[in-house]
C-alpha cells in the first residue's frame, strides 16, 4: 500500500488529506493535531472513520486545511479521511455511507440582498 490522497469540503473550508503507512502520527498544516484542533470532540469527529475500521495505529495522516471556520474544517477533514480510506479498502463503503462519512454537506451561506439587513432579515418597519 502506498499513499492515499483525498479532498473534503464544507462551506468554504477545503481539506487535503494524505494517508500513508506509519505509526499513527497526525499533522495539520505543519502543526501537531491536538495543537490545531484543541477540543477533544473535534479530534474524535475527525478520527471517527478510523474508529469504525479499528483504529489509527497503522497510518500517518498529513492534513492541509484552509478556509472556513474550525467546525467546517473538522467536517471537511473527516470527509477527506473517509474518502482516502475508501481508496485503499473499498469494502468500507457501506459502513461509511451508513454513518454519513461520505456525504458532502452542500449548504453554503446565503448572500446578503440589497434593501435588506441580511440575507432574509428586513430593516425595522416604521409606521410613522
Amino acid at each position: 500500500m502506498e499513499e492515499s490522497v483525498a479532498t473534503g469540503r464544507r462551506k468554504t473550508a477545503v481539506s487535503a488529506v494524505r494517508i500513508r503507512p506509519g505509526s499513527g502520527k497526525v499533522e495539520v498544516n505543519g502543526r501537531d493535531f491536538s495543537e490545531y484542533f484543541t477540543l477533544e470532540i473535534q479530534r474524535q469527529t475527525i478520527l471517527s472513520p478510523f474508529e469504525k475500521m479499528g483504529g489509527n495505529n497503522r497510518h500517518d495522516i498529513i492534513i492541509r486545511v484552509k478556509g472556513g471556520g474550525v467546525e467546517g474544517q473538522v467536517i471537511a477533514t473527516r470527509l477527506g479521511i473517509a474518502r482516502a480510506l475508501l481508496q485503499e479498502n473499498e469494502s468500507l463503503h457501506h459502513d461509511f455511507k451508513v454513518h454519513g462519512f461520505l456525504t458532502r454537506d452542500s449548504r453554503k451561506r446565503e448572500r446578503k440582498k440589497y434593501g435588506r439587513a441580511g440575507a432574509r432579515k428586513r430593516f425595522q418597519f416604521s409606521k410613522r
